[in-house]
This record gives C-alpha cells, sequence and structure tokens, in this order.
C-alpha cells in the first residue's frame, strides 16, 4: 500500500531546509537528503511513500534538479529511499521495514518507580462512595443470570446523554457498553478489519492500538503529525484518497501523545472523504472530557456523520479511574447489535456491579470531571516548568488539554534516555512506541497525570542521566512495563 508525495507537498514539510543545523558546511544536495532523513525520523513522512520525480521537486523547491538527483542518490546509499525504472523512488529504513509493539505488563509493581509510562490518574474521591451505592442497587439484577451483552440499559442511557448534551443525538439503542476502550477498538476492529485489510493510523499513536492492529495482520499505514501543529489536511485526506482504506482510527480530542486538538474544519471534511473512499472512520474520544483552561470544544466528528461512516469510542479510564473497566462504543443500532453478538464469544459482558458503579459516577460528572481538569492543569504547568528549568534545550508544545506533553528531545536518544531513566527510578515511554518501524527516536512522551512533586522529582533525574547520556554506557532492557 504505497502513497505518494507531490512537489509541493514535500517542500512544505522540508520548510527551511536551507536553514538547518550545520548547512553552511554542507553541499545542498546533502542538506536536502538530511532533511527528508529528519521527515522519515520523525515520521512526518511515512515509510513506502512514493518521493516526486527529480524534475517536479527541483521545480517546487526552486533548485537544480541537478541537486535533487544527488540528494536522492545520496537516500540511495544510506538506505532511506529505494528505486526502481519505470516505479518511482520510495522511503525506506536502512534497517527494514518492523512494527512497533505494544507495552508489556511488568511482572510486579516497583513502588520506588516513578512510572511515566501510563498516562492515567488515580481514582476520584468519590469512586468509594459510587461502588457502595452500586452494590446496594445489585440486588436488582441478582434474579437474572447476569449477562447483559450490549450492556445495562440505564448505563447505556446515560452514556447516550452525554452524547447527546455535546449535539450528537443518540439513542440508548446506538451505545455498547465493553470493558474499557481498548476492547471497545478490538470488537471494532474484529468486525470491520479482516487479515490484511487496509488500514490509516496517525503517527504518532497509542501503541495498543497499533497492537490490536497487528494482531488483526492489518496493512497499516500512517499520517505523520507535525509535532508543533497537528495534522496537515491535504496530506491527511489525501492519504485517505490515495490508500482507500478499509479503516482509519484517529484521536482528534488532545490526540494520544502529541496532545493536538482537530479543528472542526477539518472534521467535517474528514468525513467527507471517508464517505467518498468507503472508509469507516473509528474516532477514539478517550481525552474528550479533559480540555484545559476553559478551552472551547469544536463538534464531535460524529456531528458531521450522515451515511455511517463513523464509530465512536472511548471510556471512563482517562476522566474517572483506569481500574473501572467500562468503556464504550457509539455506533447505528445495527452495527452495535452486530458488535454484541461478535462480543459474546469473547467476554460475554462487562460486569454488572461495575457498571452500577459507572452509572452513579457519570451522575456525578459535573463535579468529578471539574476536580479532575483543575488537577491536571496544576499538574501539567509544574511539568512544563520543570522541563523550562532543567531540560531548556527540549522543546515542548503545551496541549490545551488531555494528560500528556509530546517532547521534542535534543537528539535521537529516546530509547537509550529510558534506559538510562529506569536505572535511576524513573520509567519513561520512548518515541518509537509510538510509531512503526523504530522512528521517532527524538521524541518522548511525558504525561502529566502523577502528583507535581513526583513530575518535578522526575524531570530532575531525568535531566541528570541525560546530561551523562553521551558519556556513560547502559545495560540493555530490563523487565518491560505497560505503557498506556
Amino acid at each position: 500500500m504505497t502513497t505518494s508525495v507531490r512537489g509541493g507537498q514535500l517542500a512544505r514539510l522540508l520548510g527551511q531546509w536551507h536553514s538547518l543545523p550545520g548547512r553552511h558546511k554542507r553541499p545542498d544536495y546533502d542538506a536536502l537528503a538530511g532533511a527528508v532523513r529528519g521527515l522519515l525520523a520523525d515520521s512526518r513522512l511515512p515509510l513506502g511513500t512514493r518521493l516526486p520525480a527529480e524534475r517536479e521537486l527541483a521545480e517546487s523547491l526552486g533548485i537544480s534538479r541537478t541537486t535533487v538527483s544527488a540528494a536522492y542518490r545520496s537516500l540511495r546509499e544510506t538506505g532511506h529511499l529505494t528505486s526502481r525504472r519505470g516505479a518511482g523512488s520510495w522511503t525506506t529504513l536502512p534497517t527494514g521495514h518492523r512494527v512497533g509493539s505494544s507495552g508489556l505488563w511488568a511482572p510486579d509493581d516497583d513502588v520506588d518507580m516513578i512510572d511515566m509510562g501510563v498516562a492515567a490518574s488515580a481514582a476520584p474521591v468519590e469512586l468509594v462512595a459510587a461502588a457502595r451505592a452500586a452494590a446496594d442497587d445489585l440486588p436488582r439484577y441478582l434474579g437474572s443470570a447476569g449477562y447483559h451483552p450490549t450492556g445495562l440499559a440505564e448505563l447505556r442511557a446515560a452514556v447516550a446523554e452525554g452524547y447527546a448534551a455535546r449535539g450528537v443525538p443518540t439513542s440508548a439503542e446506538q451505545i455498547l457498553i465493553t470493558s474499557g476502550t481498548q476492547q471497545a477498538l478490538d470488537l471494532v476492529l474484529r468486525l470491520s478489519v479482516p487479515a490484511g485489510a487496509p488500514v490509516l493510523v496517525e503517527s504518532p499513536t497509542y501503541p495498543n492500538a497499533l497492537a490490536a492492529l497487528s494482531a488483526r495482520r492489518a496493512r497499516i499505514s500512517t499520517h505523520g503529525l507535525d509535532p508543533r501543529t497537528g495534522w496537515d489536511a491535504e496530506l491527511l485526506l489525501g492519504a485517505l484518497r490515495q490508500t482507500r482504506p478499509r479503516l482509519a482510527y484517529l484521536i482528534p480530542e488532545f490526540q494520544n501523545p502529541t496532545g493536538h486538538l482537530m479543528p472542526a474544519g477539518l472534521r467535517e471534511r474528514l468525513v467527507g472523504a471517508a464517505h467518498a473512499t468507503g472508509t469507516e472512520l473509528v474516532i477514539d474520544e478517550s481525552f474528550v472530557d479533559l480540555p484545559l483552561d476553559g478551552a472551547p470544544m469544536p463538534p464531535p466528528v460524529a456531528v458531521f456523520d450522515r451515511h455511517s461512516r463513523v464509530v465512536s469510542i472511548g471510556g471512563m479510564s482517562k476522566a474517572y479511574w483506569g481500574g473501572l473497566r467500562i468503556g464504550w462504543v457509539r455506533a447505528s443500532a445495527p452495527l452495535v447489535q452486530r458488535l454484541a453478538a461478535l462480543r459474546v464469544g469473547v467476554d460475554m459482558s462487562s460486569p454488572v456491579l461495575e457498571q452500577l458503579v459507572a452509572v452513579r459516577l457519570l451522575a456525578q460528572e459535573q463535579t468529578i470531571v471539574a476536580a479532575r481538569r483543575a488537577q491536571l492543569e496544576f499538574r501539567r504547568d509544574a511539568l512544563v516548568a520543570a522541563l523550562t528549568e532543567l531540560l531548556p534545550e527540549w522543546r515542548v508544545c503545551v496541549p490545551g488539554g488531555g494528560v500528556t506533553l509530546w517532547a521534542e528531545l535534543d537528539g535521537p536518544i529516546s530509547s537509550a534516555l529510558a534506559r538510562a531513566a529506569e536505572d535511576v527510578g524513573v520509567r519513561l515511554a520512548p518515541g518509537p512506541r509510538f510509531g512503526l518501524d523504530g522512528t521517532l527516536e527524538r521524541f518522548v512522551r511525558l504525561p502529566f497525570t502523577l502528583a507535581a512533586d513526583d513530575l518535578t522529582e522526575a524531570v530532575r533525574r531525568i535531566a541528570a542521566v541525560r546530561h551523562d547520556l553521551d558519556r556513560t554506557s547502559r545495560p540493555a532492557w530490563g523487565t518491560p512495563a505497560v505503557i498506556a
């Protein structure tokens, strides 16, 4: 599944490649080749992308064709470009194509470890009271077998009311309750993605979504996000039209891990393009409840859906608690019934008691979520302040919501830094875990879900090992940890 990039598009991605560090010491062709390698390393230019012809790129950049030809030759020599007569040239990596894996569970929790690999908060104080009240409600359900494949009616109604309040008219019949957002995604993939089907995702993206897609043996293509501005509308819609994927998995609200918020105009165009290409849009709304600083929210993607192309998934892990395994799918009622029939072969239904707890918590949504937002604002600002003071050479785009910062490091050291940080009691999620093919080594995800003092201490330890990293050899990976 090969996409192509036109000369003007690649020129826009390259930006001011003449002014890149060291440019005055390098020939033009070498600087151009280095800029293309940089786009590949950041995953902004996906692997397998057909580059424009030499003459077209030369015209777009306003340079000689000889310079572009020499740059392409340099990229071929380093293994970043493969060319075949009559077929063009497409991007590769010297080490070949490989798919990143998800996080793995460590056998024991280390209480002395500051774990910044998991982007989730502790439970709200209201949880205990909600659990006690739910236990009092439980006798109403004890006379039945307890299997509710689509979910309890009262919880489905509560979730549907939440969508209606956001401007998406929704009935309870359009809601399927699942055991977390990850299961919601897995069920949709089981139904919609046969082995070998083409799928489009953002890069970077949620690593456990990549794991689920790999398990379905999907053919994954990517749209690279700009670390500072997010989605490139022309390239994203172009990727849909060129690859015509069976399914596209996107996180438009405070994207994990970059924190970007997709503008309303692109949401509307995205739905139109998906209808034209026959693509099912799976919209992950895990962070939709967490705008910070009073930022206004664009309408949900489903607002623009007129042809049942949008399947929304969400849950209670981020705004409430990850230990409450409650998620959901919002889709057409017939699709919900098909998902429920498929779900019976997986786990029958979600636990009744947990669903009753969820009903109680959702009834207190305004209080609980408002407190969570205030908490996250304070912690985000503490993390940004620590990074500014201790690691000023790193670049961070401060998000207007969600729970994560996507930090651009001062070199391609993400995996090495994560190994070094583990030695001083900080667990990090390195950039390559959020993409394909071993790219994104200049980035690391930093959640701000821990206490402010812990975040500041973590940055202090990270800064210490960063300054020693160039001089010290480090051991191989220890026990792998979960990335969420």
